[in-house]
């Protein structure tokens, strides 16, 4: 009926991001720390697969793909394929190696694998992404009650813990392989918040405007 929009130069209103859900950071020392998982091949499993959720930040799809060559314990890092094919170095805590050799000596006794996937199921086969997100779910359920408990979750608690330690916003784009900084910037919301709640607290007059 017209030649042009008439709305075209009419701001709309914008529109708040969610910000990204994560585990608290005791809950998952819990998780991880107080001998939750047993000491057999699927709780070995169980555990490392969350333990490197948190230590390193990577996505589902890298997870399942890890094979046992990726895993370099002398250096503390895995090697991993992301989105376009893209491959990176991502570093872990020293204690994974622990973790990754108690699981690799149960595997190795109980299970009869014909691939190198570093995590198969109980019949040898590589995981599958509806079993990661049962290991996910249900163990998390165990120390959280956020309404959503993913592998990606995990991957939004690691990023956001890193930068309330302080971490370089660049350095965890890189860790996380974003392909552009604005992708990571989502999680500065989060913490941002953060340092607002800790300068109400703390400082003298930080309250005075509530």
């Amino acid at each position: 009926v017209v030649d042009c929009n008439p709305a075209v130069n009419v701001p709309l209103p914008k529109i708040r991001k969610k910000l990204p859900h994560f585990v608290e950071e005791n809950n998952l020392n819990h998780l991880l720390d107080d001998d939750i998982f047993d000491k057999g091949f699927r709780g070995q499993r169980d555990k490392l697969i969350i333990s490197l959720f948190y230590a390193t930040g990577i996505r589902l799809a890298e997870l399942i793909n890890l094979k046992d060559q990726d895993v370099n314990t002398v250096e503390y890092q895995i090697k991993v394929l992301g989105k376009r094919n893209k491959e990176r170095i991502v570093p872990y805590p020293r204690e994974i190696n622990h973790l990754v050799d108690e699981y690799l000596k149960v595997r190795n006794e109980v299970v009869v694998s014909n691939n190198n996937y570093l995590f198969v199921t109980e019949k040898g086969n590589q995981i599958y992404e509806k079993l990661v997100y049962r290991v996910v779910k249900s163990n998390l359920a165990k120390v959280t009650s956020l309404e959503k408990k993913s592998p990606h979750v995990l991957r939004h608690t690691y990023a956001t813990h890193l930068l309330n330690k302080g971490a370089d916003l660049n350095a965890v784009k890189e860790l996380l392989g974003h392909a552009n900084l604005a992708a990571t910037q989502v999680y500065t919301h989060t913490t941002f918040e953060k340092l607002q709640q800790s300068y109400k607290q703390a400082h003298p007059r930080g309250g005075k405007n509530d």
